[in-house]
């Protein structure tokens, strides 16, 4: 696995990504912001109540100050503590009520992407951006950003405080001011560019385990756990010493801030005693003045931790957007045409020529041209690689071809919605997929409204109710991630009952029995040729013995049509078709035949 280059230094502005979440929500935001203001003034009224408790309480020698004083110092504390709770609830709420939001749009979007973009996309590094980048967000508005409005509002009216109480005084502590913004501007974007590394570090991880994960049989059956092993502790150090890089800067800007901050708190203090020893001060204006020093301090060593975090918000925030501007390539025009009902299923293929966006200088298909009737079954056949499935991904729209045209019933598709389209036509692909659910759910991934009754019939169909009825909980029994319960034969059969309850005008099958066994493959067939019966249907396969019936065999070879016909016109003219059928079937069987 190659280490990932250091990003381009992320830029605060790419934070701009939660103005709109927040916006939604601007009452709960205008009350964070009147909370966080109200605690501010009373953590400032807590330094004014201490100077009275001292010069009136302590010095006046009156319990009846006392009380009075120290009953004033309870009720701004009670305040405070209501208002902080107040604000922690509603900037919390923000935080979690925007992060749902976030993950709910950068999904969508990711749903509506094209095939083209997922062909270079690591499924890890959008999983990173879905999960971590946006925690990171979550954590910036529910916490970071409330403390930071705080800290610059306790530093604004801490140092105005400092002024009243002495000014003298509060010219040495701004003395400091600069020295102490210096290192938080130099770290700081040291910071954001290690941030941004650092979680693109993270995804590689994510990436690299997902594929491991998903490839784990393979990984075991070629006994290449060590090399995985190896290859995955590399990755982890990698992402542990960019995050230590991270760690160490914000460490130096911490140190530097406190240091710096309470140094000057601390001398501030031993002229300030001075001034109260030579009666130029008193004890409880002294007492204010630290305690306004203590919180000019912290919360300006504060706010450089909250500094980083907006830097590592930052890197996040810039990631989702990259992923946000990404446009699907292909969409539903502006004014989509329509599909006369019923659907016919005539498909067109008009002088197509493609390339996959990953090799544009090699065509998948080159001045393809093939008409399906409708109601014909098409058969297409050819060595690996001669552009079988990508008919199929083209006449789903997954891909636009680059030059001529798709139609289905003599609509261009490309002036379709694709949802429109996609609804018209049922897959059985290659290497079905199943989700972690039940097997009524998986079935009815073909149509979420149907009833049991069609879910089980479909299954029947699908030669599928069998073993699945025989499942600890039946057709209710959860299938595991990626239908592990099931073995692949039984995982197709659940695919093919998805496309029979689906009652599609089009059918496509992509080697759709190629992992069952001979009795459950006759089943299927059976089943298959029954619900191709009145529908348009196109079939990919290598194993030409599930094609032989079929109305015209097309046969493929680098993109192109090389020649057409049945099964036994085909054998007759020799070339290709006949060439695979004597590897498949032997040359006897042929020449009996």
């Amino acid at each position: 696995m190659t280490e990932t280059p250091i990003p381009p230094r992320p830029r605060v502005g790419s934070l701009r990504l939660i103005l709109p979440y927040l916006g939604a929500y601007r009452g709960r935001v205008a009350g964070a912001a009147v909370s966080l203001i109200a605690a501010v003034l009373l953590v400032l009224g807590v330094g004014q109540g201490l100077r009275r408790l001292v010069d009136q309480g302590f010095a006046g020698g009156s319990a009846e100050h006392l009380n009075a004083t120290a009953l004033l110092m309870f009720g701004i504390v009670a305040a405070l503590a209501v208002t902080t709770a107040a604000r922690f609830y509603l900037v919390t709420w923000l935080g979690e009520r925007i992060a749902a939001d976030l993950r709910r749009d950068v999904f969508q979007r990711v749903l509506g992407l094209s095939q083209a973009y997922f062909e270079a996309a690591r499924t890890g590094d959008i999983l990173s951006r879905l999960t971590a980048d946006i925690s990171v967000l979550q954590a910036l508005i529910g916490s970071a950003i409330s403390l930071g409005a705080r800290n610059v509002l306790t530093i604004l009216g801490a140092f105005a405080m400092l002024v009243a109480t002495s000014p003298k005084l509060a010219g040495l502590i701004a003395i400091v001011i600069p020295l102490v913004v210096g290192p938080l501007v130099l770290f700081g974007r040291r910071e954001k560019r290690l941030s941004r590394a650092s979680q693109d570090r993270v995804a590689d991880l994510g990436a690299y385990a997902e594929e491991t994960i998903n490839g784990l049989r393979a990984v075991q059956a070629f006994t290449y756990e060590a090399m995985a092993r190896r290859r995955f502790s590399e990755a982890v150090e990698r992402s542990f010493a960019t995050a230590r890089r991270r760690v160490r800067t914000r460490a130096m800007l911490i140190l530097v801030v406190i240091l710096l901050g309470f140094g000057a708190v601390t001398f501030a203090l031993w002229v300030g005693g001075r001034d109260v020893v030579a009666g130029r001060m008193t004890g409880g204006e002294l007492s204010a003045f630290v305690l306004y020093a203590v919180l000019l301090a912290t919360s300006g060593a504060s706010l450089s931790e909250v500094w980083g975090d907006v830097q590592r918000a930052a890197g996040a925030a810039g990631r989702l957007l990259d992923l946000l501007a990404e446009e699907p390539a292909i969409r539903a025009p502006a004014a989509p045409a329509r599909l006369k009902r019923p659907v016919r299923g005539r498909i067109a293929f008009e002088d197509v020529t493609f390339h996959y966006p990953t090799r544009p200088d090699q065509s998948a298909l080159e001045g393809f041209s093939l008409t399906v009737e409708p109601g014909e079954t098409v058969a297409l056949v050819g060595p690996s690689g001669a552009g079988k499935t990508t008919v199929l991904q083209l006449l789903l729209r997954f891909y636009d071809p680059r030059s001529g045209a798709v139609r289905l019933d003599g609509v261009d598709i490309a002036t379709l919605d694709p949802a429109e389209l996609r609804g018209q036509i049922g897959l059985v692909p290659q290497e079905p997929v199943i989700f972690s659910a039940d097997a009524f759910d998986n079935i009815r991934f073909g149509r979420p409204d149907a009833s049991e009754a069609q879910v089980r019939a479909a299954a029947a169909a699908a030669a599928a109710s069998g073993f699945l009825d025989a499942l600890p909980q039946g057709f209710s029994t959860f299938l595991g991630a990626k239908g592990v319960m099931l073995s692949g034969g039984q995982r197709q059969r659940v695919a093919i009952a998805r496309a029979i309850l689906r009652d599609p005008a089009v059918l496509l099958l992509d080697e759709a029995t190629s992992a069952l066994d001979a009795e459950s493959e006759q089943a299927v067939q059976r089943a298959l040729t029954a619900l191709a019966k009145g529908r348009t249907t196109l079939v990919v396969a290598h194993r030409l013995a599930t094609v032989r019936r079929a109305d015209r065999i097309v046969v493929l070879d680098h993109g192109r049509i090389v020649a057409s016909g049945t099964h036994d016109q085909l054998i007759q003219q020799g070339g290709l078709y006949a060439r695979l059928a004597a590897l498949q079937f032997g040359a006897r069987a042929l020449a009996a035949e």
